[in-house]
């Protein structure tokens, strides 16, 4: 790998989407340059569920597997580094890193990723990803049918409640506060044995991220095996806003049907793009994008 090389496409993300998507143009002979920080979402979680034929499998097994079989194609390199900045110059976009290293590419695919808002509440941290969760299709089967509660107020509180409901009857929305659910809201929770609860939660005690109970401010511990949740998040790499990518209302980057952003020439996919965040969407997003980018570098080479 050169560093004055004009690869096909730079990858900025080598994750589960990132590295689908140089799989795919790997093995359509394009040269791709893959750049990872290091620092997955879902790092501290155990085990991944709902992907085919891995089943139960570590995060990190799966990205080691993945890179390990990207790379045995010849046209696809891996740097481990963290991208600072992308300009476009001409037809092409430039790639800075931190170490001052300066790479030049066709076209730039995102899968960044996005790094969730994590609450000061003493333990919560600690249990994020591996008691504290936020997809049932990911986690729920693993606590079915034990004591769960969902953190969360308004519809967001609202609407995780109904869905993990599936996969427990003894089942608590703590709102942490006063509720703003509707009385709507209320009686259809009421009507479904779901509890309330609006004490606010003071910390949560656990034994190395397993969740025991959670401490309220004025009322006794409650004991769970899990909690559910949605966070806010931010986009975990700032380059696109600074490219003039549009976003959508709620943050995520905005594609089109080929996973083109707004700027010509720049793609995304993975966690950065949909709050439906697992494996399995991510490895698809990145099939599909590579493929993308693929034919669109052949219609250019085709253009009349």
């Amino acid at each position: 790998m050169e560093e004055n090389e004009i690869f096909d496409v730079i990858i900025i993300g080598g994750s589960y989407a990132g590295l689908s998507a140089a799989l795919s143009l790997g093995r359509a002979g394009r040269t791709v340059l893959v750049i990872d920080s290091g620092e997955p979402c879902n790092k501290q979680t155990p085990y991944s569920h709902n992907f085919l034929t891995n089943d139960g499998s570590k995060p990190n097994t799966l990205r080691q597997i993945a890179r390990e079989q990207v790379l045995c194609y010849p046209t696809v390199y891996f740097l481990d580094g963290f991208a600072l900045h992308v300009a476009p110059v001409g037809d092409t976009f430039q790639v800075a890193t931190k170490n001052k290293q300066v790479f030049t590419a066709k076209k730039v695919l995102f899968a960044t990723g996005i790094k969730d808002t994590i609450p000061i509440t003493p333990g919560f941290a600690d249990c994020w990803g591996i008691s504290i969760l936020h997809c049932p299709y990911c986690h729920g089967h693993e606590f079915k049918n034990k004591k769960i509660g969902v953190w969360g107020n308004a519809d967001m509180g609202y609407e995780m409640a109904k869905i993990i409901s599936q996969w427990s009857d003894n089942l608590t929305l703590f709102t942490n506060g006063t509720s703003t659910l509707t009385p709507e809201e209320v009686n259809s929770l009421n009507k479904n044995n779901i509890t309330i609860v609006e004490n606010c939660i003071e910390a949560i005690e656990h034994d190395n991220g397993k969740l025991i109970c959670l401490h309220f401010k004025d009322t006794e511990p409650e004991q769970l095996d899990a909690v559910f949740t949605q966070l806010a998040f931010i986009q975990h790499c700032d380059i696109p806003a600074a490219l003039g990518v549009e976003f959508t209302e709620k943050g995520f980057i905005k594609v089109d049907r080929t996973m083109q952003t707004s700027v010509p020439g720049i793609y995304a996919a993975g966690d950065c793009l949909t709050h439906f965040r697992s494996i399995a969407n991510a490895v698809a997003q990145g099939n599909k994008a590579g493929a993308t980018i693929n034919r669109q570098l052949i219609e250019e080479k085709f253009a009349i």
